[in-house]
């Protein structure tokens, strides 16, 4: 990325259209103008069982077709005839992204993502220097996003409420009538 793009303290959501299951060859064929975005791979885990979600990546500043194509652990998978991908891509109402704004939105999504899913075999599961960025994002997931919660939150993900400092369950003395 060329410039860095500031994430600010207003909430961001981003949606997310899902379309899959893909086989991984035909995965390897999305070249077209709207192939980039963020990735799952599903496949079998011999400690996880058959068709469970292996992998979360991200195609930015290269497709889809091209970034699936780089790796090289999944066809090698025990059961790689059954290997889905899904693939999502940004979408949203009326937004024109520039670039970098662009590539810094599927950052982020595939950071939290990992972060909230835990795919079996994503390297690179913690929120690392992303984490103030993350705090106020919401990522809405669209379509067939399969075993991807529907709506996955900075808030929650993060250390954005960390501190237990004047964190207390509500009782009936907070009520104003409670002198009653």
């Amino acid at each position: 990325m060329d410039r860095m793009v500031e994430m600010s303290d207003e909430e961001t959501i981003i949606h997310i259209q899902w379309t899959g299951p893909h086989t991984f060859e035909d995965a390897k064929r999305s070249n077209g103008p709207t192939d980039y975005g963020v990735d799952q791979i599903y496949g079998g885990h011999p400690v996880y069982g058959t068709s469970v979600l292996l992998y979360i990546g991200r195609a930015m500043q290269q497709k889809f077709g091209k970034r699936i194509s780089q790796e090289v652990w999944w066809p090698y998978n025990n059961d790689v005839g059954r290997v889905e991908v899904y693939v999502g891509r940004l979408s949203g109402y009326n937004q024109t992204l520039d670039a970098a704004k662009w590539n810094k939105h599927i950052e982020l999504c595939e950071r939290l993502l990992i972060y909230a899913h835990a795919p079996a075999a994503n390297a690179q599961t913690n929120l690392a220097a992303l984490e103030r960025d993350l705090w106020y994002l919401h990522v809405l997931n669209w379509g067939l996003h399969r075993d991807l919660l529907p709506e996955v939150s900075g808030a929650r993900w993060t250390t954005r409420f960390g501190s237990n400092e004047g964190y207390r369950q509500f009782d009936a003395t907070l009520m104003p009538d409670a002198a009653e």
